[in-house]
């Protein structure tokens, strides 16, 4: 691992802390690569909480322990959400290009890193915006958009997978619920790709792309009441400002839109290498379903969610955390704690997983079906159409993305038969 540098290129910065001299670093190539062997790596040194280093060398905590990522996520008074808590926030310039994913730009508008009251009633209106989806509605759109996307490269006999399907169903689904009509879907992949660092150019850059569209559609819903999420936001009667209600329409989409496009790529990847899930699945043993919630467990989307800020300095599995520092939840790296997983259980059956966090800041649980929906239709559409579907190249060719949060394919290639047109919408697939 790359040991942090003493003397940083960023003076503005102060110098690093002694806890954080010899950290290992978020950007490291090995990260990139081989996250879950980092992560088994970093627990052996370090326990349950490792101090990690972020780009310019920003120190932070990462908690890898199951049990302490859950008193984290549940103590909200002592592990608070707003980034104003950052004890070296005033030092990163905005350039800082991790600002976009900590509760930079205008996301620090949103419910997101609110606190208290205020998180209480925004949180619960959002909630209900997603539990008045129609979920069998929802379902139907899901399938029809993934076999208007599948129509677009089913003759070609190959695809790229991410690019033509991934990235773009859940954008389409979340924008049907939330209120995004078809002609801002492009932008806003684009600018979620940009921000999210899995593309080349300035993160702050696709930050201000999205933000040029939620805009918009924060004035439309403004103007006109409809069944969608933004509407609802803006007509629930909390009085949110066009900042806040813009801010509040970017996480309701980004947070679904990228857990479940790389939910959907890790998904497929799985079922398309490890020969466990294949003869399961053709057989009939086991369901889409079942291999996409062993994704959430075994090769989560989310790896890394920021973050909680401690109120006070206090002790988190014997370590010291100074008042104001940044603590990463490590989702992924707790699922490999034996707390979670015990020894020795290559296939761990529990649904206890933490890949939509946990506690009063967690994903709503009707998001997190609304995503499963997402997911699962997309995926069973797809085998159904093309049930021969196969990688392209051999699968030690995959690449995954230089992510810090996320955990996606930068491509997947694949080919099949184009398919026959046929009189059975469900075809002769084996997979379902």
């Amino acid at each position: 691992m790359t040991e942090a540098n003493t003397e940083t290129a960023h003076p503005r910065l102060p110098p690093l802390p002694e806890t954080h001299r010899n950290a290992l670093s978020l950007l490291d190539e090995r990260y990139q690569r081989d996250s879950p062997g980092l992560f088994a790596e970093m627990r052996r040194r370090h326990g349950p909480v490792v101090p990690v280093l972020m780009a310019w060398d920003v120190p932070a905590w990462l908690v890898v322990g199951y049990s302490e990522l859950l008193q984290v996520t549940s103590d909200s008074d002592l592990f608070a959400r707003s980034y104003t808590r950052w004890n070296l926030g005033e030092y990163l310039p905005p350039e800082w290009p991790m600002w976009p994913l900590v509760g930079g730009g205008f996301a620090t508008k949103s419910m997101l890193y609110t606190e208290g009251e205020e998180h209480r009633r925004r949180s619960a209106v959002l909630s209900d915006g997603f539990a008045r989806i129609d979920q069998w509605e929802f379902e139907e759109f899901c399938r029809r958009s993934s076999q208007r996307l599948i129509e677009e490269f089913a003759q070609e006999g190959e695809a790229e997978l991410i690019l033509a399907y991934a990235q773009r169903l859940p954008v389409m689904a979340l924008g049907w619920a939330v209120g995004a009509p078809e002609e801002y879907h492009d932008d806003l992949v684009t600018g979620f790709l940009q921000l999210m660092g899995a593309v080349g150019g300035d993160p702050n850059e696709g930050m201000r792309k999205v933000q040029a569209v939620t805009d918009e559609l924060a004035d439309r819903a403004m103007r006109e009441p409809g069944p969608h999420i933004a509407a609802h936001l803006a007509h629930s009667g909390l009085g949110l400002t066009r900042e806040q209600l813009s801010a509040d329409i970017f996480v309701s989409i980004i947070a679904g839109h990228q857990t479940s496009a790389n939910w959907i790529g890790n998904t497929i990847r799985l079922m398309l290498t490890d020969q466990t899930h294949t003869n399961a699945l053709t057989r009939g043993r086991r369901s889409v379903t079942d291999a996409a919630r062993d994704v959430l467990k075994d090769d989560s989307p989310t790896q890394i969610f920021a973050g909680r800020w401690a109120v006070r300095t206090t002790q988190l599995a014997g370590t010291t955390i100074q008042s104001g520092d940044l603590v990463l939840l490590g989702l992924a790296a707790t699922h490999q704690d034996p707390l979670f997983r015990p020894p020795g259980q290559e296939r761990h059956h529990s649904r206890a997983y933490l890949s939509f966090s946990h506690g009063p800041h967690g994903c709503p649980h009707a998001a997190r079906t609304l995503s499963e929906i997402i997911t699962v239709t997309g995926i069973e559409t797809l085998l159904t159409h093309l049930p021969d579907l196969h990688l392209a190249i051999p699968a030690d060719q995959l690449r995954w993305q230089p992510q810090v949060l996320i955990r996606a394919l930068e491509s997947l290639p694949v080919r099949f038969t184009p398919p026959v047109t046929s009189a059975d919408p469900l075809g002769d697939s084996l997979w379902l």
